[in-house]
């Protein structure tokens, strides 16, 4: 759930069930077990796992599974492998592409068991899917094997987004732009420009000014930055994330090595297809250039991955790319969502200008209607929420149960606030990731640098650890160890006198971890032991830090190589212990806070959804053009179908303005979003927060006691001015 660059797939084989006491099925007993997993599936979901699987060795055309929140997309994705499979689709030859490491295992899973169930243990299914991963880790993987063909090294390490970002700043300052006269715009920035410069496809010029106007004045400087960043990149033989997708298209862009790669995987299925950018798709059509075999699975209403460079007009144009058009399966049967909660998403969603037309549907009736819930301001939309979290509770639904979603993450302060004054636990995911954890890039530095010498972001990071030593003299120690041998090189420095204490202990570490000496994966014990006292001297809280990489030491033991595990964890960071907010859970149950991002593919029984108002769904800032109105659209989409039960979209009228001490405390006003106008609002139930009270009407003694004073009032006031 996270809601950072999109968490990637390691390329080991995935896990499987055991089947050394699974016995061989006959055919009777595999018709049986086919026609026992298809009659668990509708109409639709069937149509879609069966078509085209008669003769998987002959592939058929294109498919397109269009599939509608709650409506059992991973099922039945899972369920069209395993029935190649039971078909006799060979598993070394199905290359299935996820946005995640947990939906490759979990897909992996299920297709295993699905299909053992079927056949027992009398194919090669008991091996796995050896090709299911992200688009990265396939990237990756492939790229290994066609190293030489495009002028990488074999054994290239890849940066992950903030080691790239690190390299451009270090080709920013040598190219002096950071010494400009007006301020050069930051290592993020410019990272962040240059990679949406290659997952869009789109010129320099034409990102910056749709996304980046503010640096519009640079853009001479940055390309010049960005050609040096790639000669950096290529003379280290480091690629960052985005490399992977980029020498991936450029290789199945030639046509005889695309040949080559089509004629690996007879069939090709693709998660997540919405959030697919201009890249990934190229690279799918290069493969698969008639579609036969080329399965993808998607929900257009779910598409709100701009800003990771992710383009609806993938799924909307995939159908066309092909002649005859793809064949198109819709999935409209919602298992998650109240029939209430569906028709009000359907009325939102029913406004978008483009879309693929479906109306999700349920068996599950209900009488409660999504709420619309007015409140004066985000203090009382903070006790609202509160008040019938705690309310819901009582009446037996766990905290775990119930979210509270919100677009931007500083949407929730006054929230968090009010949970921490009345002493209820919550999570709020996002945070940081494992490898962007200061003490967990320590580590990695050193194994990155041993495996790539050339490397200079891991070897600048490895030598500032030591006291004494800082970027000066950590860039002599590179250029040093550039032109020969490392650990020679190492070893004739003359290092500070800060340092000379700990510099022998140094070279020999380099000395057996560049030479294997020690063997993986005991070398990372090892590098961890010397690695201890520097995370003591430089950490105040280093027994949490320790626990980290104590965690990293024991995933380091299930990869059969040092090269394997820097490629996977670069592509696959678990979540860091440190990250957590404030005090580790002292209650097992917490309430879930979450970005509408990161709660994409979840689900709960009672929802909130913060701030419908426009200004903050619809951003201000995703207001610029129909498109962004659009995927804004869909955001407000996807939080009202993670509800299951019960939906509450809290409207604040007003919205205070601080930090304007000689104004003083102002406030704005805000309406309901744009996306439940008027016409929309009869599939909602409307309430004002807190109970307006009904004033007392006066008694009937009393009306009688002022009929008899007969008080001239109007006369009292004339007579202040005579």
């Amino acid at each position: 759930m996270d809601i950072q660059y999109a968490s990637l797939c390691p390329l080991k084989p995935s896990p499987v069930l055991t089947t050394a006491d699974i016995p061989a099925a006959s055919d009777t007993d595999v018709a049986s077990q086919v026609a026992t997993y298809l009659a668990k599936l509708n109409g639709a979901q069937r149509e879609a796992v069966e078509f085209g699987t008669d003769a998987p060795g002959a592939p058929s055309g294109p498919l397109l599974v269009i599939a509608g929140a709650g409506s059992g997309k991973t099922n039945t994705l899972a369920h069209r492998v395993a029935h190649l499979l039971v078909k006799g689709a060979d598993p070394h030859r199905i290359l299935l592409l996820t946005f995640s490491r947990r939906a490759a295992l979990e897909m992996t899973r299920r297709v295993t068991r699905i299909a053992i169930g079927a056949l027992g243990s009398k194919s090669a299914i008991a091996q796995g899917l050896t090709w299911s991963g992200t688009f990265h880790g396939v990237g990756a993987r492939l790229l290994r094997d066609y190293a030489d063909l495009v002028g990488l090294s074999p054994s290239f390490t890849i940066n992950d987004r903030e080691d790239s970002a690190d390299l451009m700043n270090l080709v920013r300052h040598e190219l002096g732009l950071s010494a400009k006269e007006k301020r050069f715009p930051a290592k993020s920035t410019c990272f962040a420009i240059y990679s949406r410069v290659v997952n869009t496809g789109a010129s320099l010029a034409t990102v910056l000014d749709q996304a980046f106007p503010w640096c519009r004045e640079w853009e001479p400087d940055l390309r010049r930055l960005f050609a040096a960043y790639v000669n950096a990149k290529q003379s280290q033989s480091v690629l960052d994330y985005d490399d992977l997708l980029l020498y991936w298209s450029h290789l199945a862009a030639e046509p005889s090595i695309a040949a080559d790669l089509s004629s690996r995987f007879d069939h090709v299925l693709v998660d997540e297809y919405q959030d697919t950018n201009k890249l990934q798709a190229s690279i799918l059509l290069s493969m698969k250039p008639d579609g036969r075999g080329l399965t993808v699975v998607g929900d257009d209403a779910q598409s709100i991955y701009s800003f990771r460079g992710a383009t609806v007009r993938n799924i909307l144009d995939f159908p066309n790319h092909f002649d005859p058009p793809a064949r198109c399966v819709t999935l409209e049967r919602n298992y998650r969502s109240t029939q209430p909660i569906l028709e009000a998403s359907n009325a939102v969603i029913g406004l978008a200008s483009e879309r693929y037309t479906k109306n999700l549907w349920t068996d599950k009736a209900c009488e409660q209607k999504p709420r619309v819930v007015s409140v004066a301001d985000e203090a009382d939309q903070a006790r609202y929420v509160v008040e019938k979290v705690l309310e819901a509770r009582e009446a037996g639904m766990t905290l775990k149960s119930q979210a509270v979603l919100f677009r931007a993450a500083h949407h929730s302060a006054a929230l968090e606030i009010e949970l921490t004054r009345r002493n209820i636990p919550f999570v709020k995911f996002g945070g940081l990731k494992f490898l962007d954890s200061v003490h967990v890039k320590d580590v990695l530095a050193v194994l990155r640098w041993a495996e790539n010498p050339r490397d200079r972001v891991a070897g600048f990071r490895v030598v500032q650890l030591l006291p004494g030593i800082g970027p000066a003299i950590a860039g002599r120690v590179l250029d040093q160890v550039s032109s020969g041998d490392t650990t020679r090189a190492l070893a004739s420095f003359a290092a500070p006198a800060r340092a000379s204490e700990d510099w022998p202990q140094f070279v020999a570490l380099m000395a057996k971890v560049c030479g294997r000496e020690t063997g993986w994966p005991a070398e990372f014990e090892m590098i961890r032991r010397w690695y201890e006292p520097h995370l003591e001297r430089n950490h105040e809280d280093a027994a949490i830090r320790h626990g980290d990489v104590l965690q990293m030491e024991s995933i380091a033991s299930t990869y059969p190589t040092r090269e394997r595990f820097l490629t996977e964890l670069t592509l696959d960071p678990p979540d860091a212990t440190s990250d957590e907010s404030g005090v580790p859970m002292l209650d097992e149950d917490y309430l879930i806070l979450s970005t509408i991002h990161s709660a994409k593919g979840q689900e709960w029984r009672n929802v909130f959804v913060l701030n419908g108002v426009d200004g903050c769904i619809p951003s201000d800032l995703g207001t610029g053009s129909d498109e962004e109105i659009d995927e804004e659209r869909r955001l407000l989409y996807v939080a009202m179908t993670r509800a299951r039960e019960d939906l509450h979209i809290v409207t604040p009228q007003r919205f205070y303005v601080h930090n304007q001490t000689h104004l003083g405390d102002r406030h704005v006003w805000a309406s309901r979003t744009r996306f439940i106008p008027a016409q929309l609002m009869d599939r909602f139930e409307t309430k004002a927060w807190p109970p307006v009270p009904v004033a007392a009407a006066p008694t009937a003694a009393g009306l009688a006691a002022a009929a008899k004073a007969k008080i001239d009032i109007a006369a009292r006031l004339k007579g202040m001015w005579e």
